[in-house]
């Protein structure tokens, strides 16, 4: 079942079935894991083929490349986006978090840090949130094109307002020890 036209389950590969952790939580930690500048691409691979099919994929070193392409098309729920991979992101599971939480109380009632979701009802409940939502509201702000704008006072609102819930990029490891490398010297160690 890899047609994936609807919340599967399982993923075949070589003859080996595995069963797919559908929980919401574990595809927001396979993201998290896939956007880490911190992990090699092995442990990357690896990392997100358990979380999702299981120590016995990972035991199966043949099927970890088709296992791999299944969890990435499991990831994006079955669709082949490729415009939003060059687009800058509006939002950040992990930063956007507290607007996640908040924007589904009020959208739907539902607590999520209490909730039992699949991945795919998760998505799709994302992708439904009114315009109202403070989520959407906030995405709205990040992908608003200012270039547009002409009057410069108007202008440097959008600038301050973009600034307040511009998504951080996170450090990497050389970043972070050449900080603290930085903070040795200025201190004159």
């Amino acid at each position: 079942m890899n047609n994936y036209t609807e919340n599967p389950k399982f993923v075949e590969v070589n003859g080996n079935k595995y069963l797919i952790n559908t929980d919401f939580k574990t595809a927001l930690k396979c993201d998290e894991i896939a956007r880490d500048v911190n992990i090699n691409d092995i442990e990357r691979a690896l990392a997100i083929i358990y979380l999702l099919f299981g120590e016995k994929a990972v035991k199966n070193s043949k099927d970890w490349e088709k296992l791999l392409k299944l969890a990435i098309k499991y990831i994006k729920c079955g669709k082949e986006d490729k415009e939003s991979e060059e687009k800058e992101p509006d939002m950040s599971f992990k930063q956007d978090w507290g607007y996640i939480q908040a924007s589904f109380m009020s959208d739907y009632g539902i607590d999520i840090s209490n909730a039992n979701i699949d991945w795919w009802t998760f998505y799709r409940l994302i992708e439904g949130l009114t315009e109202n939502s403070i989520l959407n509201r906030i995405r709205y702000v990040r992908s608003y094109d200012i270039s547009q704008i002409k009057d410069q006072k108007e202008r440097n609102e959008w600038i301050k307002r973009k600034k307040e819930v511009e998504l951080k990029r996170e450090k990497t490891l050389e970043e972070l020890e050449m900080d603290k490398l930085f903070d040795k010297l200025m201190k004159g160690e």
